[in-house]
């Protein structure tokens, strides 16, 4: 029997053996989900997860693209998949949409979040002269009311997963306030309305997730004593990275751990190892705890593969009952697309990826008799061709692809450090690192309590004056202060905020600096760092028209690159039919590597990233209430400013780009 229901696979383990599942955020980009498929694949065959689970996003396109994932997952790959969903801001309508789908696609599992607070009247259900419809009769404010609803609705046709925090709970954003036992008796009605298994949040604090099992294992009210709890693990991709999670997730990092990363925190590879160590002392620790029923792990992937697979190799996660030659790569050819073409299947001659069989076996290769070779990719000795050849796609040969081994290794993790919004959108781990769409990652208080009522513009301009120089921790685009490198550059920054250009991301000119450098320094050690200029920043339409007429002049044009993109997707930018738009802006030259350049801005990431700071424009509006002055305020800015990004390639001009604004 094929079972798809998660519990029903735990079910059918040997009680002391153990599992693993993996989460995957749908890419942002079509390059970025092409790119995706294969390492699926890769993936689901060299690691032999139980299941997976997909992110969910409430509404639009960010929805379309979790069930086209989940599709991907279900259908073509064969995975045991779970969806996310969220109840919060989602009419019963659209709860009702995505469970059918859901059905239709053979998906069994159901992950009921409740998602962001909830915002009322902005998405309740109405019709199109305002009027409220039948979908306000079933309201989801809470898990619980999805949990309710959908085991109403179908009864125990999907396996029901409810999320838990071995350290509380902070909905308000305030980390005193966290605690356990608060939690709990909500905990237990999910529990008792349908849930059939429970997925922590992520943490570090092992000895937090100990009191939390041992206490749900031992409730009064018995509901969690067989029922299989799996705890959330999140590999340390980056140094920022994991201090943006844990900030907003609010999971304590143990002073330990933190200690560990603060030493290798300039070197973004040396983190990932030390990230490795980390969650595998956790796994390793948290499996020889007993427990009722076979012990699982739930791993946060952010789409990418290589420390997971170390940490599944290194604690013995992986699955062995099935041998080397069960286990195949599926031939899927790599697409050949235009950086910033239509995407997959382009009409662009541009290969974006070298095929991966160069340097590697599996083409045929000229044998040779002289000493030397002049082309190692197609010739070989006559000795290495009477070599017995190991076969490629072993299992064994796969978990090395994934952990980064050799050419088809290097193709396989080219991604590995991923650098948010300004990483290479063909990434499929491109973007921010949840993965669940737009959001102002607070509640309505919370927003209200930072940002007040802005009524003008110049409400607006004082607000990210404040951020500026430190009175607001966060604006809507930005969770946190500036850091030590945007430092360097706040007066240019507050010169364009008092013009009313509002800036929201930014970086100097940085030439041939130390990777060992405490401001500016990243990377392996003895190494040299790079970067040009560039500032983006919300503009009025008037004042984008004179900005252009600057930028496209002579004696200017050939110095600059620029995006410009309008709240109707309207998209301008200097090279306009001239070929690839695609710019590094920061790169690393480090002893014994290629040159890394994690930090890459071209026309397909500015047209993701532009769609979803207009639609935080939306949300910081929804705040407000419709028709309210301040809700009026910030739709008109929506519509009537542009998104605008420049680069200065003068990167030993520390000052062009900004005397080059100034005088706009």
């Amino acid at each position: 029997m094929n079972m798809e229901k998660i519990t029903e696979k735990i079910a059918a383990l040997p009680p002391d053996s153990n599992y693993f599942s993996l989460e995957f955020f749908p890419p942002k980009t079509t390059m970025g989900s092409s790119n995706l498929r294969a390492r699926l694949d890769r993936m689901s065959r060299a690691l032999r997860p139980l299941f997976v689970t997909v992110t969910w996003g409430a509404g639009g396109s960010t929805a379309t693209k979790s069930l086209e994932l989940a599709e991907l997952c279900q259908r073509e790959l064969g995975l045991t998949t779970c969806l996310h969903l969220t109840c919060t801001n989602m009419s019963r309508e659209l709860v009702d949409r995505a469970l059918e789908d859901a059905k239709a696609l053979g998906v069994r599992n159901i992950l009921a979040l409740r998602g962001d607070p909830p915002r009322g009247e902005e998405y309740r259900g109405v019709d199109a002269m305002g009027e409220r419809t039948d979908a306000m009769d079933e309201e989801f404010e809470w898990a619980i009311d999805l949990v309710r609803y959908v085991r109403k609705q179908y009864g125990d046709y999907f396996c029901i997963g409810v999320a838990a925090y071995p350290e509380g709970h902070a909905d308000e954003g305030h980390p005193e306030e966290q605690s356990l036992e608060h939690d709990l008796p909500y905990l237990v009605e999910k529990c008792k309305a349908g849930a059939d298994f429970i997925m922590t949040q992520l943490f570090f604090d092992v000895e937090a997730y100990d009191g939390f099992e041992r206490r749900l294992r031992g409730h009064e009210s018995g509901v969690f004593k067989t029922m299989p709890i799996i705890p959330g693990m999140m590999p340390i991709q980056s140094y920022q990275m994991i201090k943006r999670t844990t900030k907003l997730s609010h999971a304590r990092m143990p002073d330990d751990i933190l200690e560990r990363l603060d030493g290798v925190k300039g070197d973004d590879e040396m983190v990932k190892k030390v990230g490795v160590d980390v969650l595998s002392e956790i796994v390793t620790h948290i499996k020889k705890e007993k427990s009722p029923c076979p012990r699982g792990f739930h791993f946060y992937t952010l789409n990418l593969e290589k420390s997971v697979s170390f940490i599944l190799e290194r604690t013995d996660l992986i699955p062995s009952s099935m041998s080397d030659e069960e286990i195949s790569i599926l031939d899927v050819p790599l697409q050949t697309l235009s950086v910033n073409g239509s995407g997959v299947n382009g009409s662009g001659n541009h290969s974006l990826r070298r095929q991966s069989s160069v340097g590697s076996a599996p083409h045929n290769r000229v044998i040779i008799t002289a000493p030397h070779t002049s082309n190692p990719d197609f010739e070989t000795t006559a000795s290495e061709a009477g070599r017995h050849a190991e076969p490629v796609n072993t299992r064994a040969n796969t978990l090395a692809i994934s952990e980064g081994e050799g050419s088809l290794g290097r193709e396989a993790t080219w991604d590995d450090f991923p650098n948010g919004r300004w990483g290479d959108a063909r990434s499929p781990a491109y973007g921010e690192i949840d993965g669940y769409g737009v959001s102002l990652h607070m509640s309505v208080n919370q927003a209200i309590k930072l940002w007040g009522y802005p009524s003008t513009p110049q409400d607006i301009t004082s607000l990210f004056i404040q951020h500026i120089e430190g009175a607001v921790p966060s604006l809507p685009w930005s969770e946190e202060g500036l850091n030590e490198e945007t430092n360097t550059i706040k007066a240019h920054l507050l010169h364009l905020i008092r013009k009313g250009w509002w800036t929201v991301a930014s970086q100097p000119a940085i030439n041939g600096i130390r990777s060992s450098d405490p401001i500016f320094g990243w990377g392996p050690k003895n190494g040299f760092v790079f970067q040009k200029a560039f500032v983006e920043l919300f503009i009025p339409a008037s004042d984008w028209a004179i900005l252009h007429k600057k930028l496209t002049s002579d004696g200017v044009k050939d110095l600059v690159s620029f995006y410009a993109s309008s709240s109707k997707g309207e998209l301008v930018q200097s090279y306009a039919g001239e070929g690839e738009s695609t710019n590094a802006v920061t790169w690393g030259a480090f002893p014994g590597k290629e040159i890394i350049t994690p930090t890459i801005i071209e026309e397909v990431s500015f047209r993701a990233w532009a769609e979803e700071a207009f639609g935080i424009w939306a949300e910081w509006g929804r705040v407000y209430g419709r028709g309210s002055e301040s809700e009026g305020l910030i739709e008109a800015v929506r519509n009537g400013y542009w998104l605008v990004n420049v680069i200065h390639h003068g990167f030993v001009d520390g000052e062009g780009l900004w005397e080059l604004l100034a005088s706009a």
